[in-house]
C-alpha cells in the first residue's frame, strides 16, 4: 500500500502543507505565541522534512536536520496548553485546504489524525520541563492505520 507521504504528493506537497500551516498559526492570536521567541528561518522546510519522515517518506529529518528528542524538548516545559493545541489542529485542517489536500477524504482524515495525535500526545508529553525528555526518542511513524509501533513489521 502507498504511504501517506506518497499519496499526498511527496515532498513538494508536504512542503506546501507545512508552509500553509505555518502561515495560519502565525496569524492565530493564541498559537502564534509558540513562535513569539523566534523560529528557524527555514522552519517550513524543516517541518516538512519531519512530517515527510513520519508519514513514510525519506529519513531526511533524522539523518541531517535533528532528532525526535530535540523536537519534543522544543515543545516541552510550557505547561498544559489544550486551547493552543486545539487551535493548532484547526489551523492544520484549514491548511489542508490551502495546500490542496482537502479533496481526498481518506488522505485528509489520515493527515488530520496524525497531526492531532502528534500535537496532543508526542509534543505534549512533557509539560513540566524539557529536561524530562529522554535523549533517545525515535521519530514516530504513521500509516493509514495510525501509529506504527516500533519493531512492527
Amino acid at each position: 500500500m502507498q504511504s501517506i507521504y506518497a499519496a499526498a504528493g511527496g515532498f513538494p506537497a508536504i512542503l506546501r502543507l507545512a508552509a500553509a500551516w505555518h502561515e495560519r498559526v502565525l496569524a492565530d492570536e493564541v498559537v502564534a505565541h509558540a513562535f513569539s521567541h523566534g523560529y528557524h528561518p527555514d522552519h517550513s522546510r524543516r517541518l516538512a522534512a519531519y512530517w515527510a519522515e513520519a508519514l513514510g517518506g525519506p529519513r531526511t529529518f533524522t539523518q541531517s536536520l535533528g532528532t525526535e528528542s530535540a523536537v519534543v524538548a522544543m515543545h516541552s516545559g510550557n505547561g498544559e496548553h489544550s486551547e493552543m493545541d486545539r487551535r493548532a489542529i484547526a489551523c492544520f485542517d484549514q491548511a489542508l485546504a490551502d495546500a490542496g489536500m482537502a479533496d481526498d477524504p481518506k488522505l485528509r482524515q489520515a493527515l488530520h489524525d496524525y497531526f492531532a495525535w502528534a500535537t496532543t500526545t508526542t509534543m505534549s508529553r512533557y509539560p513540566g520541563s524539557a529536561a524530562d525528555v529522554p535523549e533517545d526518542l525515535s521519530l514516530p511513524q504513521w500509516s493509514w492505520d495510525g501509529l506504527i509501533e516500533p519493531g512492527a513489521p
